[in-house]
């Protein structure tokens, strides 16, 4: 199993980003994928997942800001970030899902969004 982030970057606020996540390895179109982030001295909040049948989830903190999608003809799954925000700023990660908001499969190494002006 190997997943890749990438798009990470540093963004003013109010500002936009799209994470990309390219798996490999696994069957993915059957496996829930979900993003969580990571600021360092805390633990992992999760941030969206996206079912194998597209249904969708938020974490509070960022519904009606970030979109989860995901192209299974291109085993890559995204994050669309908009207005986004100083305490949006931490490590990304995308991984598979075993229990929506709680338990990460397999993760990959993350990506950094650092959002300040």
């Amino acid at each position: 199993v190997q997943l890749v982030e990438s798009g990470g970057g540093l963004v003013q606020p109010g500002g936009s980003l799209r994470l990309s996540c390219a798996a490999s390895g696994f069957t993915f179109s059957s496996i829930t994928m979900g993003w969580a982030r990571q600021v360092p001295g805390r633990g992992l909040e999760w941030v969206s997942a996206i079912y194998s049948d597209g249904r969708t989830w938020y974490a509070d903190s960022v519904e009606g800001r970030f979109t989860i999608s995901r192209d299974n003809a291109k085993n890559s799954v995204y994050l669309q970030m908009n207005s986004l925000r100083p305490e949006d700023t931490a490590v990304y990660y995308c991984g598979t899902v075993i229990i929506v908001g709680k338990l990460f499969g397999r993760r990959g190494q993350g990506t950094q969004v650092t959002v300040s002006s």
